[in-house]
Order: structure tokens, then sequence, then C-alpha cells
């Protein structure tokens, strides 16, 4: 039976010493921060990037460059046979489409997963990919499988300011003075692809119900038939007591459910900003 090591990126929320905890990888996502070069979780806190974020410093996410990949690769092959790579959503970075066209270069050796996730959905794929690794099944099958099953997880965000959305173009400046002076929060989806715009409401209070309504309506719908099969999470990048409340609040709505919570991937938070919180369902894999 092949020796299979599970790779992802710092998107996951997985930390390197959560990392070597499970005996995975993670590979640091890279950022320029007023000129000058980061590594998520390497050379870059949360509580650093969210210090220059509230400076107003430069900041662009970018994707780990070709040799950094392979440099890993090449290391893990050493001791492996297989690698199943699972990056961040190719709709939201071109890291994942570097890494397929790196791939092959392996010969099949390294599997590239383009399940379309970031945050806690991404990290359920690393514990997916272990999970049927010690099923027996190799790189390939575990790649097919994950892909099958991209599309069974939902992320709602809602955002505590609409400065970082305009600052990306995401919203007009002109939306963004309307909407801070209405106090209206808009509440975002990933759920596939791309952040895409869900509902707009007022206020706090609005927004988290319009969540944990999404949420309901995907259990009672999307996944009636397989509830056994969820875990619930959040994101966040609020504070650590605000994200407490949150979690509470989801875990009484939603009693009885496994949980998965981590602060949000930062290649998100520079573009949604600090303050926001995320809801997250995700079928697990179970065959």
């Amino acid at each position: 039976m092949s020796k299979i090591a599970v790779v992802t990126d710092s998107n996951s929320g997985i930390t390197q010493e959560r990392a070597k905890e499970l005996g995975i990888y993670v590979l640091p996502m890279p950022f320029f921060i007023d000129g000058e070069l980061y590594f998520e979780d390497i050379t870059l806190t949360q509580e650093q990037f969210y210090e220059k974020l509230g400076a107003d410093s430069d900041i662009s996410t970018s994707q780990p460059s070709p040799g950094n990949v392979m440099e890993l690769w090449e290391s893990i092959l050493k001791e492996y046979d297989e690698i199943v790579c699972i990056p961040m959503s190719s709709g939201l970075s071109s890291t994942c489409e570097t890494a397929m066209s790196i791939a092959r270069e392996y010969k099949g050796r390294v599997q590239v997963v383009d399940n379309q996730r970031i945050s806690v959905t991404q990290e359920q794929s690393v514990y997916d990919a272990m999970y049927l690794r010690e099923k027996g099944l190799n790189a390939k099958e575990i790649k097919e499988i994950l892909e099958e099953e991209k599309l069974q997880a939902s992320i709602y965000i809602t955002v505590d300011t609409l400065k970082y959305l305009k600052k990306g173009g995401r919203i007009t400046p002109a939306a963004a003075a309307i909407g801070t002076v209405l106090n209206l929060k808009p509440v975002l989806q990933i759920q596939g692809e791309k952040l895409d715009a869900f509902a707009k409401v007022r206020g706090w209070k609005a927004a988290k119900k319009t969540m944990l309504n999404a949420i309901e309506k995907d259990l009672n719908e999307r996944f009636a038939d397989v509830k056994d099969q969820i875990i619930l999470g959040m994101a966040y990048t609020c504070s650590k007591e605000e994200a407490m409340e949150w979690k509470q609040e989801i875990m009484e709505r939603f009693p009885g459910y496994e949980f998965l919570e981590a602060p949000l991937s930062l290649s998100v938070s520079c573009h949604i900003g600090p303050g926001a919180m995320a809801v997250t369902c995700i079928k697990k894999v179970s065959r």
C-alpha cells in the first residue's frame, strides 16, 4: 500500500503546530505588506496582520512560488510514495491552477485537489483525505472523491465594516457610504468557487439571524438526507470574546453537531477586514 502524505496551505486555518500534531504539511501563504514579503504563521502572526491592516498598510495576497512548492513536495517524496495536495479554492486564487501545472512533472505521484474550499471547509477536506487514506485509498482515488464532494459545504459571512469591500472594488464608494449611514450589513456566501453576495440587512442582529436561517435551510433541504454526516463550524476576524459568543449562538440554535472553529484565512480577511463572523455547514466524507 502506498505511503501517502497530505498537504494543504495556511488558508485552511491549520497552523504549523497543528500540522505537526496531525502529521500533515501546511504551505504558508505569502503576503506583501508595504512591499515586504511575509509568510502566514511563519513570519506573520494573526495579531501582526490585523495591526498592519488597521494601520492601512498596503497589503496584497500572493501565491506560493513554484520553487517553494516543488521544494516542499520533493522533500516529502523522499519519505512518501504519493501526495494529496489540497490548496485553497481555484475561484479565489490561482494557487490551485499553478499547483496542478507543477504536478504534471511528478508523473501522478502528486494529486492536486480542486475542491473549491477555504477556511474550516478546507480544513475538513484535510480530515476527509486523512480518513480516506486510512481506508486504504490511493492518492488519485482520494482526489476523485474530494472533488465529487466539493460542493457539499457552505460558508456565510457578515462583515463589520464596508471599508475593505470598497477598497477591493467589490462595492462602489457610493454604496459603501450609504451602507455605512444605514448600518447595512452584507451577508456573503462561499458555496463553490467564489465569494458572492447573499443578502443585505440592517444591523448585526439581523445579519446573524440571516446566516443562521441560511444554515437551517441548508440542513433541512440540501443536507436533509445526510444530517448525521454534517459538521458545523465558524470562522472569524473578530475578537476571541465575540467569536465565542457567536459560537454559543450557533450551538444553541443547532445542538448536537460536531463543530470546527478557526480564525478566518488571512487571504479572505484582507478583503473583508476585521470584525467579521462566519458560520459553515460541511458534509464529511464517509464511505
